[in-house]
């Protein structure tokens, strides 16, 4: 099957995204000779992406749907700038159908696939038909025109427990459920109907056998419009939280030679079969005995694209141009070598003890570790730039190239520990806990459930401070407030009575006091209500490092060390020993019994508030879903923290909340009954 596509030279390439993914394109576009052109909504005026453009363009309010889903006004800054050829990248338009078409009905090369092929791997119901009839294995399931609860039902008995249920359409993780049990699925297929319509316009459902303890392996592969295809290696994106991948690698440690050629194999004879052009790449699920099956294709740019480029030495997106262009590969595959081990960490805004809901606000300190030999880092934030809600959580990639797995493990531990990031949570610590993992560390144990089966409930455990975080966050805060010249701090002489502040975090509270002496400070911390006695520590020799006065340099009991920090009202972002600390400082006068009243339920991230299930003066018993709320292509139910009945309902549907914003309370009524 050939799919007829406009291939041509071009000279002005317009990129339909935004952030990291925007910037690494135009850096394939400069080496090519292209202009850029960059496309922002109004929560990225100041973005990098916009900033490094040849030219940029505003296509709308910062809704995805005002702007980076809006294609008129995508075409439209592609007229105003003169742009001949358009790359979506990655999320919002980039495998829509009607976009490709659109880009190429208005005389604009897509520099991606034809979009019949789009179209035909956009439903996986239609794209495993397409995959049985090019002789490819594909999962056991249902993906019938039926759509009814019985269909399903009457499926998954004849398929067999436990199922997974899946959006036809998007991809990501949305509409996706795990049903072990039969008498979950009707609630599992409404859940998964629901987020599907809102995430991809479309509530079709279909079913598989959910294969247990299995891999996720995908195969890259490059096709030219003369009809040439190749596969470059596979990845290995086993390591998922939410469905979604966190840690990506190439090659995988499961996958040996005869295993690689058949999947890219089949790969490629897929690719064949579409009449592919351009980068794509074929998922599969790989079970514990070797046997794999096609999940789905993904017909752009991968976000793990990077550890490809890694381990072949190829540009991936500087062939997605050349094939757009019209050139040809002029690779064989038979020279496609696999050199060492790359791997990739998606640095993400998320509170991980909450169940990664996603987080935004303002990144007050961004220090990205510095690239070297074999470390990659591509992002677009800038220090102080806010992180909106309308997007993706993720805010970075971090690769690593070594001459096997455990050398690119080890530069990656050694980034996170450089990477500073203070003001909004990040999963940071959780990347270098899987990282230190013996089962992550011999690979032979990795499969799709690892996060859950290695970590479980620890996940909600918040990680508490040692003494000498506690103290490095006093002596900062101390320090902003000293009257000093120049880099170095001393301590007033003769000794002067003690400073003192009390610090916050999460349920800990630590009184401190900072004394100056002759020759440093001593710092006396006191945990509030544990019993416990006072801790003291001695910090000598303390300076500022650099103008900004964001990174302090002393020696504490004796170990020389710097810091960053990041203040804020009432609060001091701490960076010590690659782990991010966020202290709160509250003023003396605040009563701690102003905190919200037991029952009241506040909205754990900005967000949309999509559904609500309850109405004034409702009763619920505890644990009964009262809204359902979006941010950052999530949905998170939120469910009575107690039994009672609702009042001072603040929540609307299709409303925006706020962080911390009540919505709404639950006056406990113990004598009622719920109402059924």
């Amino acid at each position: 099957m050939i799919h007829s596509k406009l291939v041509r030279p071009f000279h002005t390439l317009l990129i339909a995204n935004r952030g990291e993914i925007a910037r690494r394109i135009m850096r394939s576009a400069r080496k090519l000779g292209y202009r850029s052109v960059a496309v922002y909504s109004d929560a990225d005026t100041d973005s990098l992406h916009v900033r490094e453009a040849d030219l940029a363009a505003r296509i709308g309010g910062p809704a995805p749907a005002d702007s980076y889903l809006n294609i008129e006004a995508v075409l439209a800054a592609a007229r105003a700038t003169g742009a001949d050829a358009v790359h979506p990248g990655y999320g919002f338009l980039a495998e829509n159908e009607a976009f490709a078409a659109a880009v190429e009905q208005a005389g604009l090369v897509f520099v991606g696939p034809p979009a019949a092929a789009i179209g035909a791997m956009g439903n996986k119901a239609r794209a495993k038909a397409a995959m049985s009839r090019a002789d490819v294995p594909c999962i056991p399931g249902y993906q019938g025109a039926d759509q009814s609860i019985d269909a399903f039902v009457r499926a998954a008995g004849d398929i067999g427990f436990p199922v997974m249920v899946k959006a036809a359409a998007g991809g990501g993780g949305r509409g996706m459920r795990l049903v072990r049990d039969p008498a979950a699925l009707p609630a599992a297929l409404a859940s998964a109907r629901s987020e599907a319509a809102a995430a991809f316009g479309s509530d079709e459902l279909i079913l598989e056998k959910a294969i247990e303890r299995p891999r996720h392996v995908e195969i890259q592969v490059l096709a030219d419009s003369h009809g040439h295809v190749i596969h470059l290696g596979e990845r290995d994106c086993s390591v998922q939280r939410r469905h979604q991948k966190i840690i990506e690698e190439a090659p995988s440690p499961a996958v040996d030679d005869a295993l690689r050629a058949s999947m890219g194999q089949a790969a490629v004879r897929s690719a064949r079969a579409l009449g592919y052009q351009g980068a794509g790449t074929m998922e599969f699920l790989l079970a514990p005995d070797g046997s794999y099956y096609f999940m789905e294709m993904n017909t752009r740019l991968q976000v793990e694209h990077a550890v490809t480029e890694a381990v072949t030495g190829l540009d991936l997106v500087e062939w997605q141009l050349r094939v757009a262009a019209g050139e040809m590969l002029d690779i064989a595959q038979e020279a496609v070598r696999i050199d060492g081990h790359a791997m990739e960490l998606r640095l993400t805004a998320e509170d991980v003890p909450a169940g990664f809901l996603p987080q935004t606000g303002v990144m007050r300190r961004w220090r990205p570790p510095l690239e070297m030999p074999g470390l990659r880092i591509d992002h677009g934030l800038t220090e102080g730039g806010a992180i909106p809600p309308y997007y993706d959580s993720m805010i970075a990639k971090l690769v690593a190239h070594g001459r096997n797995r455990e050398e690119a493990c080890r530069k990656l531990l050694r980034a996170l520990e450089q990477c500073v990031a203070l003001g909004v949570p990040t999963n940071q610590s959780f990347l270098a806990d899987c990282l230190h993992d013996p089962v992550f560390a011999a690979a032979s144990g990795v499969h799709t459930g690892f996060v859950e089966e290695r970590f479980g409930a620890s996940l909600a455990a918040r990680p508490i401070p040692d003494a000498a975080a506690v103290a490095w966050a006093a002596f900062a805060a101390h320090a902003c407030m000293m009257d000093s010249a120049g880099p170095e701090l001393a301590p007033p002489l003769p000794a002067s009575r003690p400073w003192r502040v009390a610090l916050t975090l999460d349920a800990g509270r630590w009184d401190v006091s900072v004394t100056g002496r002759a020759g440093g400070w001593w710092i006396e911390i006191t945990p509030a209500g544990s019993g416990a006695g006072p801790a003291r520590l001695e910090l000598r020799g303390a300076r500022w490092q650099g103008l900004d006065r964001s990174r302090l340099e002393a020696e504490v009991d004796g170990v020389r060390e710097s810091i960053w920090i990041a203040p804020g009202p009432d609060a001091m972002g701490l960076f010590h020993r690659g782990q991010a600390w966020e202290f709160q400082m509250p003023p003396a006068h605040r009563s701690r019994a102003g905190a919200l009243a037991s029952g009241t339920l506040t909205a754990p991230f900005t967000g949309r508030i999509l559904h609500l299930s309850v109405a004034a003066d409702d009763h619920v018993s505890e644990g009964d879903p009262l809204i359902i709320m979006e941010a950052m292509k999530m949905e998170h139910t939120l469910y009575a923290p107690v039994a009672g009945r609702i009042t001072d309902l603040a929540a609307q549907a299709g409303s925006q909340a706020a962080k911390d914003q009540p919505l709404l309370r639950i006056v406990q009524e113990p004598a009622l009954q719920a109402t059924p």
